[in-house]
C-alpha cells in the first residue's frame, strides 16, 4: 500500500504511469454490517471516478459487494453498483467487481451478468483454484465478459477448491488459454491475467506470440509493490500492464483476516517483496 489515504493512491497512480502503468483503485473493507456504510462506500467510489477525472489518470475502480451492502440487500447493493458503473461510463472509466469467498460467488455472477446487459464497462474476477471457474468462464462467454483472472486468496475446502498449487496453475493456465482464444477475443472478450508468477507470465506470453496477437492487446495485472521489475519489464515491452493499489484504513484487519484464512498468503507477500 502506498498509504490509507485515496490521495497517496492517486499519487502513486500518476507516478506508475509516467512508466505507462495503468492502476486499479481499491478501498479496503468488506462485509458492512449497515446501509448507511455501504452508502458512504459508493459515495467515495463516486468521488475517486471524479478525482480520477480530474487529474486524467487511467486508473480503473474495483468494488467488492459485501462493501457495498450485499449481505443487507442484494437490489440495495445492486443499485449502487448501477450507480458506480453508469457514472464510470460517462467518465469513460471502467468498474471492476471483485470476487469474495464461494459463499457469495453465485450473486455476484449474477448481479455481473444483469450489469454486463446493461452496460460494457464492468469486469468480474474468476479465480482458478475453484473446481466451478472452468464452467463459470464458459456460460459468461457469451456475454463477451471483461474477466480479471486471478488464481484466489480465500482458504476453501478441497471439495471446492484445489488444494495443490500445481493444480490451481495449471487451470490458471488452461483459463487463460480459452481467454487467449481468437474467436472468444473477436467476439469481444476481454482478459487480465491476474498473477505474480513469473512462470506463468512468460507461458502466456508465449501463447500469445504464437497466436499473433499484438502485445497491446494483452493485459497483465499485478499488486502495488509486488515484482516491481517485471511490472516495468512487461510495460516496456508493449504489453497493457494495470496494478492494482489497494488504500484505507481497514488494512490491518482485512490482512489478519487474510491471514487468518490461508497463512500461505502470507509466504506470497515475503517472497515477492524480498524478490524484487
Amino acid at each position: 500500500m502506498p498509504g490509507e489515504d485515496i490521495s497517496q493512491a492517486l499519487e502513486a497512480a500518476r507516478a506508475l504511469q509516467e512508466s505507462r502503468i495503468a492502476t486499479i483503485l481499491t478501498q479496503l473493507g468488506e462485509n458492512v454490517t449497515d446501509a448507511s456504510e455501504a452508502e458512504a462506500v459508493t459515495r467515495h467510489y463516486l468521488q475517486v471516478l471524479e478525482r480520477v477525472e480530474e487529474q486524467k489518470l487511467d486508473a480503473a475502480i474495483s468494488v467488492k459487494l459485501t462493501q457495498l451492502g450485499l449481505d443487507l440487500d442484494a437490489d440495495g447493493c445492486l443499485a449502487n453498483v448501477q450507480r458506480l458503473v453508469e457514472r464510470a461510463k460517462e467518465l469513460g472509466n471502467f468498474l471492476w467487481i471483485d470476487m469474495e469467498g464461494t459463499a457469495y460467488t453465485n450473486a455476484t455472477l449474477q448481479l455481473y451478468r444483469r450489469m454486463r446487459a446493461q452496460h460494457p464497462n464492468v469486469g468480474v474476477c474468476l479465480q482458478s483454484y475453484l473446481y466451478r471457474t472452468e464452467k463459470d468462464l464458459a456460460d459468461l462467454l457469451p456475454l463477451a465478459p471483461a474477466i480479471r483472472l486471478v488464481k484466489g486468496a480465500y482458504n476453501e475446502p478441497p471439495e471446492l477448491a484445489y488444494p495443490r498449487k500445481k493444480d490451481v496453475d495449471e487451470n490458471f493456465f488452461r483459463l487463460a488459454q480459452r481467454l487467449l482464444d481468437p474467436e472468444v477475443r473477436k467476439a469481444g472478450t476481454r482478459a487480465g491475467f491476474a498473477t505474480h508468477d513469473l512462470r506463468l507470465i512468460q507461458k502466456i506470453e508465449q501463447v500469445a506470440h504464437e497466436l499473433g496477437l499484438p502485445k497491446q492487446s494483452v493485459e497483465f495485472q499485478l499488486l502495488y509493490g509486488i515484482q516491481r521489475p517485471e511490472q516495468v519489464r512487461l510495460a516496456q515491452a508493449g504489453y497493457r500492464v494495470r496494478v492494482l493499489i489497494s488504500y484505507g484504513s481497514q488494512w490491518f484487519p482485512w490482512f489478519m483476516r487474510r491471514l487468518a484464512e490461508r497463512p500461505a498468503n502470507l509466504t506470497f507477500v515475503m517472497r515477492n517483496l524480498f524478490s524484487g
